[in-house]
């Protein structure tokens, strides 16, 4: 297999379960794939100007409590 269409048409082969099963891989693939770049991305410095606006608002009080904000939303 070299390119998606193949890969698409070889899972439709499959039966569910198998499906299912390469959908969970899948998944926690793309989630390890995630926490690599946000790793990479945080020792880059990417992410320092957010950390340093989120502990700015952490020291004046300007957080809510996420039960809050999941019910206002």
């Amino acid at each position: 297999m070299t390119n998606r269409l193949e890969v698409e048409s070889a899972i439709k082969q499959l039966p569910e379960s198998e499906i299912r099963a390469l959908a969970n891989w899948l998944q926690e693939y793309l989630d390890e794939m995630w926490d690599r770049q946000i790793e990479a991305d945080f020792a880059a410095g990417k992410l320092d100007n957010l950390i340093a606006k989120a502990e700015a608002d952490i020291a004046t009080n300007k957080v809510r409590d996420l039960d809050e904000v999941l019910r206002d939303g």
